[in-house]
């Protein structure tokens, strides 16, 4: 059975995985106050306006945090990943997170976003907000 709730999902992780959600959970809900989260096609994710900013899930063999206009900020430490604006860091160990630098991409993820939300309406093109 699938969580239904970010601690649910969490909790369902082994120890290592679980310690490194629990801080990114944190350092996310900090860095982003007033956004909203909630399981989003089976993974947290935080949405501003109802646009996707920030999230996490477990890959095979790591935790991956990724930011949906991540390519744009000037905060280094990210890494492209897809064919749009998003960029992630990967983590096998609660600490290998950079607090500091999640900070830093939470308060750029506050004010560079691309319209996520409406992208299938504009099929396919992405604006920036």
């Amino acid at each position: 059975m699938k969580p239904q709730t970010i601690p649910a999902y969490d909790a369902a992780r082994n120890d290592t995985d679980r310690a490194i959600c629990a801080a990114l959970r944190q350092g996310l809900g900090d860095g982003l106050p007033g956004a909203k989260a909630r399981l989003w096609h089976a993974h947290p994710v935080w949405f501003l306006n109802d646009n996707p900013i920030a999230g996490y899930g477990k890959l095979k063999h790591c935790i991956r945090l990724m930011f949906w206009s991540g390519q744009t900020f000037n905060a280094s430490g990210l890494k492209p990943t897809g064919t749009f604006k998003a960029a992630e860091a990967r983590f096998t160990d609660p600490g290998q997170i950079d607090h500091a630098a999640l900070a830093a991409w939470c308060a750029e993820a506050r004010v560079v976003q691309w319209d996520y939300k409406n992208i299938v309406k504009h099929k396919g093109r992405l604006d920036r907000l």
